[in-house]
């Protein structure tokens, strides 16, 4: 993949995620006060087993995408070299 696109793809990630915080920080009073009118009290922090297989899923999918690119990479290459060749 075209280093440009590498990092494109790092900031636009980066900007989404300071987006979801900056809106979670703008909800946060609004949520506070519909669970107060509700009655509904917040949700509990996630269990640690929760938070570790969180962490796994996100570097299985990580690893799969480095693992394609790699292989787009190889075929690539080996392509290449197979036309040259030719």
């Amino acid at each position: 993949m075209n280093k440009h696109f590498e990092d494109t793809r790092y900031y636009v990630k980066r900007a989404g995620e300071t987006a979801k915080k900056g809106i979670a920080e703008e909800l946060e009073p609004l949520e506070e006060r519909v669970k107060e009118l509700t009655g509904n009290e917040t949700e509990p922090e996630p269990s640690r087993f929760e938070a570790v297989r969180a962490d796994l899923q996100e570097l299985q999918g990580r690893a799969e995408g480095e693992a394609k690119e790699a292989l787009g990479s190889a075929r690539e290459k080996l392509e290449e070299y197979r036309d040259q060749r030719a």
